[in-house]
């Protein structure tokens, strides 16, 4: 997969991409980072690349001549997003749809925002990571090219670990525990060590779903609520 980053903090994105899973990911040659600095699109004697907004206001605005030069030059993976707080949030299913693509591209605003004209007229859509403020996108950029990267067959050491994670069903992942058994008198719940993984296999379905009903009732409502084998299972941990 190729993504490229269009951002004015160039070193922000390469020096994370080197580490963890997206270090290995590269390594392996299924993960190409491009990052592009949008400077590079900028002219006069200052090469400036944000100027104050028309109408007045608080804040700087990126400006469209600098993004417009570097994007055309490159003609990045498509589809091209700006990371922005009135796109589209970004979630699990998104990261899924993304993971399936060759590659995408993502722009960076800074300051107060970037052009209208930029979103008009060269990127794809917008993605937004939530519902709170970022001096800049180089930090979602981030979120958004890990958890894309994390889903590409080959980049996890077992392909079950990101099946089963949260969110991947539309729910919480339920509780996990490691050695030692007994820490403190603390003991994780017998059917962990029974063998049986069948009976595990439920115990954590009926722990993801009981997790998710009180922490995220909003996940099990955009589920469709529960099955009735679902609510059966639930009834049953209780017991």
């Amino acid at each position: 997969m190729q993504i490229d980053v269009f951002t004015i903090f160039p070193a922000l994105i390469e020096n994370f991409a080197k580490e963890s899973v997206l270090g290995r990911a590269e390594k392996r040659g299924l993960l190409h980072i491009n990052c592009h600095d949008l400077r590079d699109g900028a002219s006069g004697n200052h090469l400036s690349v944000d100027d104050s907004p028309f109408g007045g206001g608080a804040g700087m605005v990126l400006k469209p001549e600098p993004i417009f030069k570097v994007v055309e030059r490159v003609n990045p993976s498509r589809p091209l997003f700006l990371l922005s707080p009135t796109g589209s949030v970004f979630n699990q299913a998104k990261a899924v749809e993304f993971s399936k693509l060759k590659g995408f591209s993502l722009i960076c605003g800074r300051y107060e925002g970037v052009d209208q004209r930029v979103k008009d007229h060269l990127i794809d859509g917008e993605i937004s990571v939530g519902d709170f403020i970022l001096s800049g996108g180089e930090v979602a950029a981030l979120l958004i090219i890990e958890s894309v990267t994390r889903l590409i067959p080959g980049v996890m050491g077992n392909n079950e670990s990101s099946e089963e994670e949260s969110f991947s069903d539309g729910l919480l992942e339920y509780p996990q525990y490691t050695r030692p058994w007994d820490f403190r008198e603390l003991t994780p719940p017998d059917i962990l060590r029974s063998g049986d993984h069948e009976k595990i296999k439920q115990w954590r379905k009926a722990m993801s779903l009981k997790l998710t009903i009180e922490k995220r009732p909003d996940l099990i409502e955009a589920r469709g609520g529960l099955t009735a084998e679902e609510k059966k299972l639930v009834e049953r941990s209780k017991k």
